[in-house]
């Protein structure tokens, strides 16, 4: 078992919510195990109807990553480390969203806990791993290879909805680019007051978490990047 991420040196607050609602802290690992029993909460089969026009939200945010040479993905590159990073889920921000699964758990099969820092509440949240893919494809009239995955909100979430995070390379000017993409809205059951509160403050954070995600992304990338730059050859 492995956490995504490490707590950062942001202040944080405790589980005010679990408090109010169980009388008690929950366990990580244990509220994760608990999770693999729930189901998506949401029909899969009818993605193309959840719009904008339908009352669903969708964004698509893009960040550029450090640019390659043109041609495949460089070995140890831009692509390759964004990869990785996407892959672990190292890209979110832990004072917003701090990652639980299991590490040695196959992504195609991944469950994961959420815990969202919410204000002064810590909301346990699960999701599950939908699609993984690795392949040539266009965006915007334009072919590259692309790495992605998305996740999907399961019974419980505050949410109904799918995120994909993706790594693009595009071979013929080597231009390096972080995608999230996705739609969602609130959950129309559960808890009153975090009903409440997710419809009053919920998009905000949600928009706020996209923009820190793709910092998060394309600093932890050139960070990496330059390490490997300075490695020396044999």
């Amino acid at each position: 078992m492995a956490f995504a991420s490490k707590l950062g040196a942001s202040k944080t607050f405790p589980p005010v919510l679990d408090r109010l609602l169980l009388g008690r802290r929950r366990d990580p690992c244990r509220a994760l195990s608990r999770l693999r029993g729930r189901e998506v909460n949401f029909d899969v089969s009818r993605r193309a109807e959840y719009t904008p026009e339908n009352g669903w939200h969708a964004d698509d945010v893009r960040r550029a990553l450090p640019l390659e040479p043109p041609g495949p993905p460089t070995p140890g590159g831009s692509w390759e480390t964004a990869r990785v990073i996407a892959r672990n889920y190292d890209f979110a921000d832990p004072s917003i969203v701090r990652g639980v699964f299991d590490r040695e758990e196959p992504l195609e099969q991944r469950t994961m806990l959420l815990i969202l820092h919410f204000h002064r509440l810590r909301i346990y949240v699960g999701v599950r791993v939908g699609d993984v893919y690795d392949e040539e494809r266009a965006l915007d009239g334009r072919r590259g290879r692309v790495f992605g995955w998305n996740y999907r909100t399961l019974e419980g979430h505050v949410e109904q909805g799918e995120m994909n995070w993706e790594v693009w390379k595009f071979p013929e000017t080597g231009e390096v680019l972080f995608r999230m993409a996705s739609f969602s809205r609130a959950a129309p059951r559960g808890n009153l007051l975090l009903r409440i509160g997710f419809r009053l403050f919920g998009r905000r954070e949600q928009l706020r978490f996209l923009a820190l995600t793709a910092d998060r992304m394309a600093r932890r990338t050139e960070e990496q990047v330059a390490r490997h730059d300075t490695i020396p050859t044999p």
